[in-house]
This record gives C-alpha cells, structure tokens and sequence, in this order.
C-alpha cells in the first residue's frame, strides 16, 4: 500500500523514510474509532495528548509538553501549529485553536497527517512541539449524495449532508452542510454544567485538473453557533469580587482559500495559495472579530543530481478589533500586524538511497517580535529498506499571543 506524507517537508514521501516522527490517522481509522469531533480522532495517535476542559473546549498538544494556557475560552496549545488544508486555524488572541469552531465533515477527511517535535523550517512559527495537518478528500473522491443524522445523550443531535459532482471531465465539486448540538458535561455532584452548544456549518470545494501539469483548488466554509459558558471573574470593584455567571456566547465566522499547483516533474513544481479567514466571538469577556489575509508560494527543483531545492516566500496580515470589559481589556483594542516569510531547504544525497543531508531555515518577521531565525539540520541513513535511523538539531518559535 502506497502512503504519502506531506507535512515534514511539503512534498509527497514516504512516512517510514521520513526524518521525523510522524504518525498518519487515515479515514478508515476515524471511522472505525467512532470519533465524532477531531480532538477525538486524536486521542489514537501515540504522543498526542488530548484534554477536554468542558464540553466545548480541548487542549490538544504532543510528547507531554501541555504547554496549555488557561485562556478565557478554555485551553490552548500554544505551541503546536494546526493546518486544515494549508490553512492556519490558530488563534492569534490567546495562540491556539478554539477547536469548537472546526466542527468539519469527518467523512470529507481524508487523512490526519502528525509531525511530533519542530517544523518550523517550511511551515513557520508555532510549529514548535509539532504539527497537526488536517487534509480533506479531492472533490472527485465525493461524488453523489451523502446524508447522515443521529441522536445520543452527549452528541444530543447531529445532521449532515453532502452532495457531489462534475463540471466536464476536468473538475469536480461537493457542497455540504452540518448541524451538531452537544449537551453540557455533568459535574462530580451529577448535575448538569451549563456548556452545551450548538454551531451549523456550510461550506464547498472545487477542484480543476488540466491532466497533466495544473492543479487548481478553491474551498471556502461560514459557520455560526451559541456556546454555554461558566465564568468566575472578578466582574466589579466592589465585594463580592468574584461571581460566577453562566453566559452563552456566539462565535461565527468563515473562510475562502483558493491554490494554484503546476507540477513540471516528479521532482519539480511550484505552488502559489491564498486565503482570507474572519472568527468573530461574542462572549461574556472577550468580544472582538479577527481577520486574516495570506499568501503563499513555493517551489520545488532539482539542483545537479544529488540537490533537490525547496524555497519559498509569504506574507500575512492580521487584523483585530476588540472591545473591552471590565475583566478583560488590550490596548490598543485594534491591532494590524504584517508577518514576512522566507525559507530555502536543500536535501542532498551524500550516499544515494543510504545517507541524506538536509539543511534549511526559516526566516520571518513579524511586528511582535521582529526578526526570527528557524534553522533546521537533519542526517537521515537508511541502511536497509527496513531500517531509517535520524538526527536532528532545530530551532523554533511561536507567535506572542494578544491577550
């Protein structure tokens, strides 16, 4: 069985040759564990560490290291970068990802790919303790109808549909659609907490194949939900000083993405991406909306008969706009911040097919920080088609979080 793992080095590879520690979650394997949420099809992969903090919040993060900030929506990874489809889903509020918002269509995933330790080379900041790389199935891969619901007494109620089809010969496309509605946990007293929720999801793919060097792939999602809240702040400057209250807070927002591939050969092409991505949440304490712009490219080449070159550029650009509370407040509350990116990665062939060299860095710019260097050295020696032994020495950072 041939399986391809893209997320060490932003091309297709063998897993069990990879420099990495990596672990792939295929489709078949979600559907037979019965996940029914992403952080669930998680909780398998070894080195994951999965921690649900209510019923609509996950810490998520690998090899042990939590690095879970307690934030005002729950707890976040704060060093551990997660992609759906080459997209960020991370937070720039609190560096992390408010996992309730990505209620996808599980059936529409075709495999979870899992780098455990720095990846920062090609993907960037956050990629410290590891990588999540969520990769949905080609629209050609979901043609016809699909329609699913269901009832339980913690997934209280869910229904779903897909519909799939051709434009021509040289391009497909699915819509969707998805309601899930999840009931509060039960405290060690047996009575219910107050953090149930609720969130619909729509969305479609596109995908063009010219058969024989373009690629082009547009997708783009919206979703909106309430999600029950329990607080216990300091919400007045006169006793009592801390309240609890329970608040259910709205969270919306959507996305457009849009990538364009031309493969020249097996061992050249170029890959030029662009998205927009809105998250807007009104809670109790923490009420603003987060606006980011991307655009990335690649490219891929041979260098001589022994060199194969990887280098690209990018460029971000986030934009904030908060209101402040008694118990929560930034300033300034509306922020723009501009991230510059550059890397180059060259894979040489010390031995063929035995030993492999690969040197590279990441270099990147951000307002918060400004200038970052991520370098990355790796020695790879195959001494046998059932043998990969490798080492590594790495340099990584993350983004400095708003709030």
């Amino acid at each position: 069985m041939n399986i391809e793992f893209v997320s060490v080095f932003k091309k297709s590879e063998d897993p069990f040759e990879t420099p990495a520690a990596t672990y792939l979650v295929s489709q078949k394997e979600i559907e037979r564990s019965g996940a029914m949420t992403i952080p669930d099809a998680l909780r398998m992969v070894p080195g994951m560490q999965v921690a649900q903090h209510d019923a609509s919040s996950w810490g998520v993060t690998t090899r042990g290291f939590s690095g879970l900030s307690r934030g005002i929506s729950g707890q976040f990874a704060n060093k551990l970068l997660v992609l759906q489809d080459g997209r960020s889903v991370y937070t720039p509020l609190f560096s992390g990802v408010s996992w309730d918002t990505q209620e996808i269509l599980l059936e529409d995933v075709e495999r979870i790919e899992l780098v455990r330790g720095p990846g920062a080379t090609l993907w960037g900041a956050n990629a410290v303790n590891g990588i999540i790389n969520i990769i949905s199935k080609n629209a050609r891969d979901t043609q016809g109808a699909l329609v699913t619901a269901g009832v339980g007494s913690e997934r209280r109620s869910f229904a779903q549909f897909r519909y799939g089809g051709r434009i021509g010969e040289k391009s497909a496309y699915r819509i969707f659609g998805k309601y899930v509605k999840f009931d509060g946990l039960v405290d060690s007293s047996g009575n219910k907490t107050p953090d149930d929720w609720h969130v619909a999801h729509g969305g479609f793919r596109f995908d063009w194949d010219s058969g024989s060097q373009d690629e082009i792939t547009v997708e783009g999602g919206v979703y909106s939900g309430e999600v029950g809240q329990r607080y216990r702040i300091t919400n007045s400057p006169e006793p009592p000083f801390l309240q609890t209250f329970d608040f259910n807070a709205d969270v919306s927002g959507g996305h457009l993405l849009s990538r364009w591939k031309r493969t020249f050969s097996s061992t050249s092409d170029l890959a030029l991406q662009l998205y927009f991505d809105r998250v807007k949440r009104e809670e109790a304490v923490v009420k603003g909306d987060i606006n980011t712009f991307d655009l990335d490219f690649q490219h891929r080449f041979l260098l001589g008969d022994r060199q194969e070159i990887i280098w690209g550029t990018g460029y971000r650009f986030i934009t904030d706009d908060f209101d402040s509370t008694f118990a929560f407040s930034l300033r300034p509350g509306s922020r723009d911040v501009s991230l510059f990116s550059a890397f180059l990665q060259d894979d040489i062939a010390l031995a063929r097919h035995r030993l492999y060299l690969i040197i590279g860095s990441k270099f990147e710019h951000n307002d918060f920080t400004g200038f970052e260097i991520q370098p990355n050295i790796r020695l790879k020696w195959t001494p046998s088609t059932r043998q990969t032994v490798w080492a590594a020495v790495s340099r990584a950072v993350r983004t400095p979080s708003r709030g």
